[in-house]
């Protein structure tokens, strides 16, 4: 779960100052950006949303959508449009060129995928995303990346995995960072999540070169770690994280962002020369986080991406929209419940479903939040996106909430764009988005939403 402030849907800043120096940011957190002209777009997976940063690395415009959850990467694809890797491995293109209007989005090849592109952003490469692992086992045929089109479909394969001793690992070993050099579509560069390596491919899938760090003695693929005792299904697997992004910068060196201790607590950078795969350089930042931009010369500045994202301004809310007029279950009476009925009231539209597990647990929260303020100040809009009718009235009857249900039918998700359920919206009392809510975050997110809740209600 997390939580994402209501900015604007697309938030344009002017500012003024010396002339641009020109830097590009590589990386911001642990996420690689995407330079389009003298811009870079970062994600902010915290925020839910796109930044994009001049070279003086001021803060020029904001992207937000409800398709935005937790963007995790991006990268250029064309002359004025973003490919966006959220967490979760789906890919969501934005046009940027005008008001920053969703185009398209897929599924990815890969349980989680995370998307790479050259500089024409004609070719795309997917590869097992390093920000989400699951467990799974594979097959030693199967290939460590996928070649898409320009639509997300699969056009081949490229290379094959490492398969390791435990399979339901394969997943994890397999997993990494991935980068298309601008200058050159058959360059692929590889950095595994989990292994001391970095490798240049061809367009076949063949090493080019592969540059370790010495880290290790000797490398080992990860292991099941033996059950703590009273807890024989309690499994962990022990492994240490070594890659994390990678990115070209400006001067046309490889930039590799990985870990300084095998939990990932501190961070390193490595430069290479991309053509040999020597490291000219390795800077140990020493902080779990990190904003490292580069000008066109390889000098390297390394900045606090908290103080970067601070320059964001706070308002600028949005209108929730499209407004909804659904059927009610109460009674079923027919009666139809409009978004303009919560009119003058902070309100949190909720979108549910009884397949949901997440959803289950949070209903108790939402109708011990709902009984916390006066109706005449706060309301819960609660929109079930159920298909089967039986199903959601069984989950109703064992919930029994105080709160009103509305039918969506399950069409909530094609007219809102959600990334998955639960999502809420918490409203103003006109109506404007103050936050989103990615998830269900426990007693804790609630006790902040009841915070949030009371300060709207006492703004004038």
């Amino acid at each position: 779960m997390h939580r994402s402030l209501g900015v604007g849907a697309v938030l344009a800043l002017a500012s003024c100052g010396p002339a641009p120096s020109e830097l590009s940011l590589l990386f911001l957190g642990r996420s690689p950006t995407a330079q389009i002209g003298n811009i870079t777009w970062a994600p902010d997976p915290d925020r839910s949303r796109l930044v994009a940063f001049d070279g003086d690395l001021h803060i020029v415009r904001i992207i937000a959508d409800p398709r935005l959850a937790t963007p995790m990467a991006v990268a250029r694809l064309g002359s004025n449009r973003l490919l966006v890797t959220e967490r979760t491995g789906e890919a969501v293109v934005f046009d940027i060129a005008g008001a920053g209007t969703p185009l398209r989005e897929w599924e990815g090849p890969f349980p989680s995928s995370l998307y790479a592109t050259g500089g024409s952003g004609a070719h795309i490469v997917a590869a097992r995303s390093p920000y989400s692992v699951l467990l799974l086992a594979e097959q030693g045929s199967e290939p460590l990346l996928w070649r898409l089109d320009t639509l997300g479909a699969r056009t081949h394969g490229i290379g094959t995995i490492h398969v390791p001793e435990v399979p339901y690992l394969a997943q994890l070993v397999n997993a990494g960072a991935v980068a298309l050099d601008p200058n050159d579509d058959n360059a692929i560069y590889f950095a595994p999540l989990v292994r001391d390596e970095i490798l240049r491919l061809d367009a076949t899938g063949e090493t080019v070169w592969r540059t370790p760090r010495g880290l290790f003695r000797q490398e080992t693929d990860p292991k099941f770690m033996p059950p703590a005792p009273g807890k024989p299904r309690e499994l962990k697997v022990a492994y240490a994280i070594v890659n994390i992004a990678l990115a070209l910068g400006p001067d046309g060196r490889l930039y590799v962002l990985g870990a300084q201790d095998s939990a990932a607590t501190r961070l390193r950078l490595d430069v290479l020369d991309p053509r040999a795969g020597r490291i000219v350089t390795t800077r140990m930042l020493g902080t779990g986080q990190a904003a490292v931009a580069v000008d066109r010369h390889g000098a390297i500045r390394i900045l606090d991406p908290d103080s970067l994202l601070a320059q964001a301004p706070t308002g600028g809310r949005e209108t929730f929209a499209p407004p909804f007029a659904l059927p009610t279950l109460a009674g079923d009476t027919g009666d139809t419940l409009r978004l303009s009925a919560y009119g003058g009231k902070v309100t949190l539209v909720n979108f549910w479903a009884s397949w949901c597990d997440p959803c289950r647990e949070e209903f108790p929260h939402m109708g011990a939040l709902y009984r916390d303020f006066a109706r005449s100040d706060f309301d819960i809009a609660a929109i079930s996106d159920d298909v089967d009718d039986a199903k959601m009235r069984a989950f109703l009857r064992e919930f029994r909430p105080p709160f009103p249900i509305l039918v969506g039918g399950g069409r909530m998700k094609g007219t809102y764009h959600y990334r998955g359920l639960p999502y809420s919206v918490l409203l103003d009392r006109h109506g404007r988005i103050v936050e989103r809510i990615f998830g269900f975050g426990g007693a804790a997110q609630f006790q902040r939403l009841r915070e949030t809740i009371a300060e709207e209600i006492r703004a004038p």
